[in-house]
């Protein structure tokens, strides 16, 4: 998506963070490592500490890490010439729908807290590195994005990418922090996988909350009055399709072992991660009920 030019940022949604002093120690097999870097796009938790189990790979946690907000962020063309102030201008933006929508859903709304880091930084989850991409944490009920993710995104998982498939990224982690609000962390068991497991219903609303945003931005005003963004084209739309495909649970097997397995699946196929994001997106938030549809409808 295209910023207005001419609509105007608040600033201090989003924060940089410096490095974290947790250290990984340990010989972790290059296949565990993959694994979790795998599994851990688009989670709701860092799993690096989980790798230390069997192959000595621990993460030892030393102190917090200082942030400040992201530098001079003002308008809509400064958010379409900054990547941190495209963070930020989807913060607000997603923060003003999010404030709106909430009620429609029952929920009592907060704004999350939102951090860019770079390398790695200390959590409430453990310690975020590159081999957890970007993630909510629910202690924290705070986002933490490496924005170099979103070259991965595009190199490695074959994403087109573009703006909106960025802004996807957040605004799916965004969906987390209401489903945090709303009791579905505490409410499902996400500790286990397969095609209609807790795990992939969760994943999916959250691309469904996403898509919802996007169906709403082009009408969500900023401080001054003025849109957030310019009206969403399909090609735009077609970046996130790209972006949610990409990190789908067959395409991403597919990728690192040659095969798919439906029974370990965390996050959905490409297929349904796109067609709930299109749900979203053509019918709003309270159409994202993944939770208790049957399979088939997933």
């Amino acid at each position: 998506m295209t910023f207005n030019d001419d609509s105007q940022l608040s600033g201090g949604k989003v924060k940089r963070r410096g490095p974290g002093r947790g250290v990984a120690i340990g010989g972790g097999s290059i296949g565990t490592v993959i694994v979790v870097f795998l599994i851990a796009q688009f989670t709701g938790v860092d799993l690096s500490g989980l790798v230390g189990g069997g192959d000595g790979l621990t993460t030892i946690q030393q102190g917090g890490a200082e942030a400040s907000p992201v530098a001079e962020c003002r308008t809509g063309r400064d958010a379409n010439a900054s990547i941190d102030c495209r963070m930020e201008g989807a913060a607000e933006s997603l923060d003003a729908y999010w404030s709106a929508e909430a009620r429609e859903l029952g929920v009592t709304y907060s704004t999350p807290e939102f951090f860019l880091f770079s390398g790695s930084t200390d959590t409430g989850c453990g310690t975020a590195s590159a081999s957890t991409g970007p993630f909510y944490c629910p202690p924290d009920r705070a986002l933490y994005v490496d924005t170099a993710f979103y070259d991965e995104l595009r190199s490695t998982y074959g994403a087109s990418g573009g703006p909106l498939a960025e802004m996807y990224v957040v605004a799916h982690e965004w969906g987390h922090h209401v489903q945090q609000l709303e009791g579905t962390f505490a409410e499902t068991d996400r500790s286990g996988s397969g095609a209609a497991s807790d795990s992939v219903r969760v994943e999916l609303q959250a691309d469904c909350y996403a898509g919802a945003w996007v169906g709403d931005a082009a009408t969500t005003e900023s401080a001054n009055g003025e849109t957030f963004f310019e009206p969403v084209t399909r090609a735009q739309v077609a970046d996130a399709l790209s972006a949610a495909s990409a990190v789908g649970d067959d395409s991403i097997q597919e990728r690192a072992t040659g095969r798919v397995d439906p029974d370990s699946f965390t996050h959905g196929t490409s297929e349904q991660r796109q067609d709930w994001f299109e749900r979203g997106y053509e019918r709003g938030a309270t159409s994202c009920d993944t939770l208790t549809v049957p399979a088939s409808a997933l």
